[in-house]
């Protein structure tokens, strides 16, 4: 019966020129409008069996009005041609000015605190600025900017509207579209690519002075998409803890950087020291200086070191950001530092404005 259902589907479909969507995914496509993925049935197969493809640029609307018996289907329009789509990525990245990766070789660096700490310090200082989530299994954007149980939302002609966490701060993730925080993201590398560049290309980001990207850990498929699919990419910023294990791994991804032909920014030695809430000594946890050293090494600029910060955890949970609250703490004099040489390697230019 499944396989009579999903025939006659498929027959449909070919005939207005469709192809056949999974329910479950089509949810998440249609909040998308246009939809990152969708499923179609591979009629080479003896049974039809679903594999997933890109299907993008189709009105919610028309898809919901195309829904196809009890069995969980919907037909969706064939995917446009790549051309297209990558004439939209070029002009959308042409309107903004300095387009930066935040990478770092290994998890629980503080690599996404650092990128939204950097993303509001820029907005505060009256840049126009975006912060986009390439952390599609994890991201945790939303949940430190206090906007996760907000969603993105769509224009007429498709285009994917940022979530405007202040008047000059947009902010895109997966984590504003898919229906639970619990719910996994169990894609490969395909998918996110798909993924990515759909968040690069149909997202309507306009003028920007900077995008902040933040990437999982790691050199894999997301943080290589953008570096291939940006054109002119600004730079990469290192995040790393003073710790060998940790400066190991760093060292990856400053190669990693170099691969790409991306110019390296600089690196950032996160959690480094605390200081004393009562006696205010400084304590080395995890060592300190072993991100200065490696910059050093592989003659690339160090930004800084910030030291652990009991009131920036506390910040991060609250969706709070640190540098908002905070402004007078050392801490985030510090975070001023590093973003006053960010911007200065990137132009010099501290009154730039698209």
């Amino acid at each position: 019966m499944e396989r009579d259902h999903l025939v006659k589907v498929q027959e449909q479909a070919e005939e207005e020129d469709l192809v056949v969507a999974e329910e479950e995914w089509a949810e998440i496509a249609l909040a998308l409008a246009p939809p990152v993925i969708a499923f179609a049935l591979n009629a080479e197969q003896k049974y039809p069996t679903l594999q997933v493809i890109p299907a993008i640029r189709c009105p919610a609307r028309s898809a919901e009005q195309r829904w196809s018996g009890d069995k969980g289907y919907f037909l969706m329009q064939k995917p446009e041609r790549d051309s297209e789509q990558e004439k939209r990525l070029k002009d959308n990245m042409a309107n903004i000015h300095h387009k930066i990766l935040i990478i770092s070789g290994k998890g629980g660096v503080g690599k996404t605190t650092v990128a939204v700490n950097l993303a509001y310090s820029l907005a505060l200082k009256g840049y126009q600025v975006g912060i986009l989530d390439i952390d599609l299994h994890g991201p945790n954007i939303a949940k430190m900017l206090g906007i996760e149980n907000k969603k993105l939302s769509a224009t007429d002609s498709g285009r994917i509207e940022p979530f405007e966490v202040l008047p000059n701060l947009k902010a895109v993730t997966i984590a504003l579209i898919i229906e639970s925080p619990e719910k996994p993201i169990i894609w490969r590398g395909p998918l996110k690519g798909i993924a990515i560049r759909q968040f690069l290309a149909d997202v309507n980001w306009g003028k920007l002075d900077y995008l902040i990207i933040d990437s999982p850990p790691g050199t894999g498929d997301e943080p290589l998409s953008v570096g291939q699919l940006i054109p002119g990419i600004s730079g990469a910023i290192i995040v790393t803890t003073p710790q060998d294990v940790a400066i190991l791994d760093s060292t990856k991804a400053v190669y990693f950087a170099k691969e790409l032909k991306m110019p390296v920014i600089g690196l950032i030695e996160n959690m480094s020291g605390l200081i004393c809430p009562y006696c205010k000594k400084k304590i080395d946890l995890f060592k300190t200086g072993g991100g200065e050293k490696s910059a050093a090494d592989l003659k690339v600029p160090f930004l800084g070191r910030i030291p652990i910060e009991p009131e920036m955890v506390k910040a991060g949970d609250s969706g709070k950001p640190f540098i908002h609250f905070n402004q007078d703490m050392e801490t985030a004099k510090i975070i001023k530092e590093i973003e006053e040489k960010i911007i200065n390697f990137l132009d010099g230019d501290h009154n730039h404005s698209l």
